[in-house]
């Protein structure tokens, strides 16, 4: 995942300079959907099956449809807004919407804050940055659990008999990552002291090099990396949500990070009829990548600039779901990650889940995905 936050500090200057901009840019023109009031008629008196079904259709147009939609070119990132866009799903909302996949998905942040991308998909980490800085934005949906895809993989050479014998072990890990999470809390669980840990700054790519060559132990990032260290003779150690170490393996709970999908509070108000469109494709294209996932990676896969069998591995560590359930609610909570973003010095205060999320949409789509609320 290309979403580290490595960015936040200089960010936070940016979002600052960038509402000002913003608020001191021209007011949006808008061309009103609304309908004359028609006067009654006979006909209308008559009628009053089609009248209502007349309203309803007209309640649920979408406001506008030609929308940009800024994703990244990432498995765990734009997967369904990828599929929806290729296979129609979109089109059939009555939507016309342009993909902007960009390389770097911390970029995404800077355009949400100038008010480029008021349709976004990113990470929920992303927006309790956003949200810390008072950028006006709230998460509508969430997309994918994909702690999964942050991972340590050790070398070749690399022999644990426990968990403990990482300490003193050199592993090469960005500045920031959140993969750091998953780290610490494997550490709490099972006893390893990570600040015997030897962590060398490294980018992935090359992280991936120094590995093969024995120069780290292991690394710490994030797909397509991680997969691209085990195709070098890597071994899987551990992710958020897999464990392979030698006293701890099977489905562990060392992190939360989801992709969401974020729109600015001036676009919920004015379009939320355009809203609950992209998430009704986006609802059909999750369905799709669940059911149909061969053809899915097969579709994905030029998209992505990956192969059929590194994007198979990389699909597989994920969880494509638009569910609001416990695990979404705990990995956005301030205690689960907003402590770990302040302590890193990513952001000043904390803020509180419910005023960076609007699920009402989604529950408009579908009641069944809200399972819990934030309370």
């Amino acid at each position: 995942m290309k979403n580290k936050r490595i960015w936040a500090q200089s960010f936070l200057v940016f979002v600052t300079a960038a509402m000002v901009v913003t608020a001191c840019s021209s007011k949006q023109t808008t061309t009103s959907t609304t309908a004359p009031v028609a006067t009654t008629s006979v006909a209308a008196t008559t009628a009053p099956a089609a009248a209502t079904a007349a309203a309803t259709a007209s309640a649920t147009v979408p406001e506008v449809k030609d929308i940009t939609l800024v994703g990244v070119r990432d498995a765990q990132i734009s997967s369904q807004q990828i599929i929806a866009d290729k296979l129609g799903y979109f089109k059939e909302t009555g939507l016309n919407v342009t993909s902007q996949l960009i390389e770097s998905g911390p970029d995404i942040g800077p355009m949400v804050a100038g008010g480029s991308a008021p349709l976004s998909i990113q990470t929920n980490f992303m927006d309790i940055i956003l949200k810390s800085s008072n950028v006006p934005v709230k998460i509508v949906t969430p997309l994918a659990q994909i702690a999964g895809t942050q991972a340590v993989v050790g070398s070749k050479k690399l022999e644990l008999k426990s968990s403990k014998d990482l300490e003193g072990k050199t592993i090469g890990i960005p500045n920031g990552a959140d993969v750091k999470i998953a780290i610490d809390n494997m550490g709490k669980e099972l006893g390893v002291d990570v600040s015997k840990i030897k962590y060398v700054n490294i980018a992935p790519s090359d992280a991936v090099v120094a590995l093969q060559k024995g120069d780290i132990d292991a690394l710490a990032c994030w797909e397509p990396f991680i997969t691209k260290a085990i195709q070098g003779g890597g071994k899987f150690l551990f992710s958020g949500t897999k464990s392979e170490l030698p006293d701890k393996k099977g489905d562990v709970k060392w992190m939360s990070v989801h992709t969401t999908m974020q729109v600015s509070d001036d676009f919920i108000k004015k379009n939320p009829n355009t809203i609950k469109a992209v998430l009704a494709g986006l609802k059909k294209a999750t369905d799709y990548i669940n059911k149909n996932r061969d053809e899915a990676i097969k579709i994905l896969a030029p998209e992505l600039h990956l192969s059929v069998e590194e994007l198979t591995q990389i699909m597989s560590r994920n969880v494509y779901s638009m569910e609001v359930d416990d695990t979404y609610v705990n990995g956005s909570n301030g205690a689960a990650v907003g402590e770990y973003l302040k302590a890193v010095g990513n952001i000043k205060i904390i803020p509180k889940p419910d005023t960076y999320h609007d699920l009402s949409l989604l529950k408009a789509v579908d009641s069944t995905l809200v399972k819990v609320e934030f309370k």
